[in-house]
């Protein structure tokens, strides 16, 4: 066996392949597949202060190489998840990263707050970045200021690592990593999904009932391993890769991007046990290599042989 242990902002994870949030609910379905123990952490859906009903059907439609998704972050809000959920995701040996949203900064840091108290969790991921929903997420992953609030009152409400997951839909996302950073983030994710839309053209309408949604899937693999390169050279913190993650090679990708760790998203509609499928992917290809996984992080940047630390900027140049 290959040891893909790893750790990042302070947790020591089994192995680098997680499950994206969002793409995986609180696992119960997935549960039915396979054990969610082989994981090295489970990224649940978003939990909301109070529950959120999310937005209008038709809200999902099917892409070539991918889907577009206008959910509006449904979800039963912070409470159900500490007395129902939470204990379930408890009985399993795998890290628990909870999702937040909110629509203002009180409301990520209340829900922070609240799940910090409950103890069993073992990072918080902030969710700045949905496409999808009218009011909070995108202006604050948007906006380099407005990100870098979020995650100051997060880091004040909790004292678990912080990862606020990035939006794609920005000029800059180098700049977009390095305000969070500044802000006391732990770890980042990206990406999150690429806005986009369908129309019927035979309606002529749009399809999506919210017009416009996420796109995800393998479709936008390229533009997230560039993502990934771009954010690894300007910050220091752990990277967690995601973005059309389909097999093993395609996480080996974000690794040498420089994605510390992968979390697997859209495959999972398509296989419920695509995760263990990358997993086992990445094992054969780190062995094949004959490096440890540690030496294959961010390994395909010129400035830096698989022997060798990466010599990046500091995050304030």
């Amino acid at each position: 066996m290959v040891d893909l242990s790893i750790e990042i902002a302070g947790m020591e994870l089994k192995n680098p392949v997680m499950v994206a949030s969002g793409t995986f609910g609180y696992g119960r379905e997935y549960a039915e597949f396979f054990d969610l123990s082989r994981l090295g952490a489970v990224m649940v859906k978003g939990v909301s202060s109070e529950p959120w009903t999310g937005n209008p059907v038709p809200r999902i439609v099917e892409t070539p190489s991918g889907m577009l998704n206008a959910i509006g972050l449904q979800n039963p809000g912070v409470d159900y998840f500490l007395e129902v959920d939470l204990p379930w995701l408890r009985g399993f040996d795998t890290r628990i990263i909870v999702n937040i949203i909110g629509r203002s900064v009180e409301e990520y840091a209340d829900v922070a707050a609240r799940l910090s108290a409950a103890g069993g969790i073992d990072a918080l991921e902030i969710n700045i970045s949905c496409p999808n929903i009218k009011e909070g997420g995108i202006q604050f992953g948007s906006d380099p200021r407005a990100a870098a609030r979020v995650v100051e009152a997060v880091k004040r409400a909790t004292h678990l690592p912080v990862i606020p997951k990035l939006s794609p839909n920005v000029t800059d996302i180098a700049q977009m990593a390095r305000a969070v950073e500044d802000a006391g983030a732990d770890a980042i994710s990206l990406v999150n999904t690429f806005l986009g839309m369908a129309i019927d053209i035979r309606r002529r309408k749009p399809v999506l009932a919210n017009v416009f949604g996420g796109l995800s899937g393998p479709a936008i693999r390229p533009l997230a391993v560039r993502m990934v390169w771009q954010v690894y050279e300007a910050v220091r913190v752990p990277l967690i890769g995601m973005g059309g993650i389909m097999d093993g090679a395609d996480a080996a990708e974000f690794v040498l991007a420089g994605a510390r760790a992968v979390a697997v998203g859209t495959a999972n509609f398509i296989r419920p046990t695509a995760a263990l499928d990358v997993l086992a992917g990445l094992e054969r290809y780190v062995e094949e290599t004959g490096l440890s996984y540690a030496e294959l992080i961010g390994a395909a940047h010129p400035r830096r042989t698989a022997r060798q630390e990466p010599t990046r900027p500091e995050a304030n140049q």
